[in-house]
């Protein structure tokens, strides 16, 4: 085994592992292994934040592509789990929202036992990463690594939207990461002056020059290795067929592969429940019960209706103009190719006597369905709607001993009486946004699901035929106060020194909101633990 010198091995070059590179890094007192399956992800369609939409459609060089089992509560159907492959993970190819979640989010987990972990805790942490176009307050940063920016969209959609939500009777914010999430209002952005800023972009980079990190792209990892209940180092190659080398750290291994393959290369290095890695024939290191289980995601049901005038992404970007808009942006940085055509939505909740809200709603000047791989074909306005926090559990589990093959992905979508009520009310809710006064100039017919469906049970007919993912895989590698739990509030996994998870995989509950910014707050809290340490 090489003894690499290197006191921190970091495996994902995602939204955590580059947070965490660059801080642990700054001091100049460590030394820093990267190693990232994918590339480096810089090029146009991922600086473009109109990219998101070739991005994220299909499996391609950014985008792991993973599929899950099929699901019994939605037609059987498989669904297209996008992730993001290379520097900057998935947040080189989502939608860049910056969205931190309700408060009661983080304060629920200091309930559960989660000491460090309540809002006024973490609050810091989002405010150190941020460099907030509007300024640093009480809840926002300044001169941040991040920058997070406001909407700057002609589209005159967005704010009818808004609009319409208010004459709907739903309360206005102008700060869904402010004083109240509650309501209709713009979303914040990770765009820096029409580029998309992912973590790659907004920390590592500007770290690589450092001489104590060494960044390694096409660095496929095979397992964690553990000698005498220590984490020790990690074995990875350049991919399928190519030797597998191993090498070691000083100090400690930091996983950051993300909610589907963190608990993969745990089970893979024999971290996981006995009976299983057993039957695999996989040594146990460390017998720990929930690796790969209390999987949760946000599921995604869209309204979508035509649109009268020809201003939204279709006709915007119909035929020549698609090319030109890239043009424009590769020569000049200026056009539609600055944006991600979703820059308002809502949070709001499905019925009285909710704490939070439990719907999130991203409003989007375009038809947009299965991940943008449909109906692209006219103008139109798509309003998603997902339940924030859903009682169904699912979990991530092997298909064999082999790394390159894809774990095995149950989301157990819809398990809960709760979860299809939440949903079904959701997208009644939508409507009534939709038909409110401010739209009737815009107004087509409803393309999805379609004045058809009209009942309860012609509703959920529909959520099952055509819902997906959100893109927030989250509870993999479980946080808890339990003994049960894969790692404690320091991150620490239970059974195995010299090793922590950091990323999303270690949510103990999905948060009210999109979850790239929890993952980075996530990375920047465990860098100071690290440092601590």
């Amino acid at each position: 085994m090489e003894n690499s010198g290197f006191d921190y091995i970091i495996i994902g070059g995602g939204s955590a592992g580059c947070t965490l590179a660059a801080r642990l890094t700054e001091s100049g007192e460590n030394t820093v292994l990267l190693l990232e399956a994918g590339g480096k992800a810089d090029g146009l369609l991922v600086k473009m934040p109109a990219g998101v939409g070739e991005l994220i459609k299909n499996q391609n060089v950014h985008n792991w592509g993973f599929e899950t089992e099929p699901q019994k509560n939605c037609n059987n159907r498989k669904m297209f789990w996008p992730r993001g492959k290379g520097l900057g993970g998935s947040s080189s190819i989502n939608a860049m929202l910056y969205v931190r979640g309700h408060a009661g989010d983080y304060d629920h987990w200091a309930q559960m036992g989660l000491k460090g972990w309540d809002y006024a805790s973490v609050l810091p942490y989002f405010k150190k990463s941020e460099n907030n176009e509007s300024g640093g307050d009480e809840f926002h940063g300044s001169g941040g690594p991040l920058q997070v920016s406001n909407g700057h969209s002609k589209a005159e959609l967005f704010k009818v939207f808004i609009d319409a939500g208010v004459a709907a009777g739903y309360p206005y914010t102008d700060d869904f990461n402010g004083k109240s999430q509650e309501g209709v209002g713009p979303y914040q952005m990770t765009i820096n002056d029409g580029e998309r800023w992912s973590t790659a972009a907004a920390f590592l980079r500007p770290a690589l020059s450092r001489p104590n990190l060494k960044c390694e792209t096409g660095a496929f990892t095979h397992r964690i290795l553990i000698e005498n209940g220590k984490a020790i180092g990690v074995e990875y190659s350049a991919g399928a067929g190519t030797a597998a080398k191993q090498v070691r750290c000083n100090k400690e291994v930091l996983l950051c592969a993300g909610a589907v393959q963190s608990p993969q290369i745990l089970l893979l290095s024999g971290v996981g429940p006995a009976t299983e890695l057993q039957a695999l024939g996989i040594e146990v290191k460390a017998d720990s019960p929930s690796v790969g289980k209390n999987l949760q995601d946000h599921l995604d049901i869209s309204v979508i209706n035509e649109c009268t005038k020809p201003i939204t992404a279709f006709s915007l970007n119909k035929g020549f103009r698609q090319m030109m808009t890239g043009l424009k942006y590769l020569f000049t940085k200026q056009g539609l190719g600055r944006e991600n055509f979703l820059e308002s939505g809502g949070f709001l909740k499905s019925r009285e006597g909710l704490e939070m809200p439990d719907l999130q709603y991203h409003f989007v000047n375009a038809v947009m369905w299965n991940h943008g791989n449909r109906a692209q074909d006219r103008d139109g306005y798509t309003l998603h709607v997902c339940q924030l926090r859903p009682e169904s559990r699912g979990e991530i589990t092997l298909k064999s001993t082999n790394p390159f093959d894809y774990p095995k992905i149950d989301a157990n979508y819809l398990a809960t009486e709760e979860d299809k009520r939440a949903l079904r009310e959701g997208l009644k809710m939508a409507r009534k946004i939709l038909a409110a006064a401010p739209f009737d100039e815009y107004r087509g017919a409803e393309f999805m699901p379609g004045a058809h469906v009209k009942s309860d049970a012609d509703i959920d007919k529909y959520i099952a035929e055509c819902s997906e993912t959100l893109y927030h895989p989250i509870g993999t590698c479980r946080m808890g106060a339990d003994e049960a739990s894969v790692v404690d509030a320091e991150l620490k996994v239970r059974g195995v020194a010299g090793l922590r998870v950091i990323d999303a995989s270690i949510m103990p509950t999905l948060i009210g909101g999109n979850t790239n910014a929890p993952t980075i707050m996530i990375a920047e809290k465990a860098a100071d633990m690290i440092a601590a340490a």
